[in-house]
């Protein structure tokens, strides 16, 4: 298969069923970046809706947590690489690993490139989910800047037990395909997310990759007193 992802986009007009799918379309340097510096929490409808953590969900954490946190991101987003390697060990440490907040993990692709990404991801099933995507942001810049980006993810694909056959037969999945556009469709058009990383906590919205105490503000109101 010879694919060169920065050049599909119009192909995937015809695969997209839901109304307003459009605005899928945006590069990555008009779309991906956190909102300005003094962005803050933001008030959301009660969580709900576009916020119910669902079965089809990648969620870590202990599902009776008191809060859930649900972060919208771009693989190919660096502001989302950086949440990822410098700020969310820190949020796993004190408050994920100690059943005080789950986290979900929501797609919102940026560019076709996220796109194959994220279906990689999705591929590798629930149980190495998480996995693939801490590696796909570790390793970023190696394969979103790649001259081939095709042969460098099935590179990775192979490293996490995925053959050539196997990503092959995934990056051709039309229903994978279509699961992630529809969830960017979704959080753009009914939460009006305008930017990666964006982050609902118990419904509150927090817009671009911050300072560790920015979510702690967030988080620990929200948190039973002892």
């Amino acid at each position: 298969m010879d694919v060169n992802f920065r050049k599909i986009l119009p192909v995937l007009a015809v695969l997209v069923v839901i109304a307003g799918a459009a605005a899928f379309y945006w590069s990555r340097q008009t779309g991906g970046g956190p909102t300005a510096a003094g962005d803050t929490a933001e008030a959301t409808p009660a969580p709900g809706g576009l916020l119910a953590v669902t079965a089809d969900d990648m969620v870590m954490g202990d599902e009776k947590a008191p809060v859930t946190m649900i972060e919208y991101a771009s693989l190919t987003c660096p502001h989302c690489a950086h949440f990822e390697t410098e700020t969310f060990p820190q949020i796993k440490q004190q408050y994920i690993d100690t059943g005080k907040v789950r986290f979900v993990y929501r797609d919102f692709p940026l560019d076709a490139l996220a796109l194959r990404a994220s279906m990689l991801a999705h591929c590798a099933g629930k149980e190495r989910y998480f996995g693939f995507v801490q590696v796909l942001f570790q390793q970023q810049a190696s394969w979103d800047q790649a001259e081939d980006p095709e042969a460098a993810l099935a590179s990775i694909a192979k490293i996490g037990g995925i053959g050539k056959d196997e990503f092959d037969k995934c990056m051709a999945d039309q229903t994978i395909e279509q699961r992630v556009i529809k969830t960017r469709h979704d959080a753009e058009t009914g939460l009006d997310i305008e930017s990666t990383p964006t982050f609902f906590i118990n419904g509150q919205k927090v817009a671009g990759a911050k300072p560790i105490e920015v979510y702690q503000a967030v988080i620990n109101p929200l948190l039973p007193k002892n």
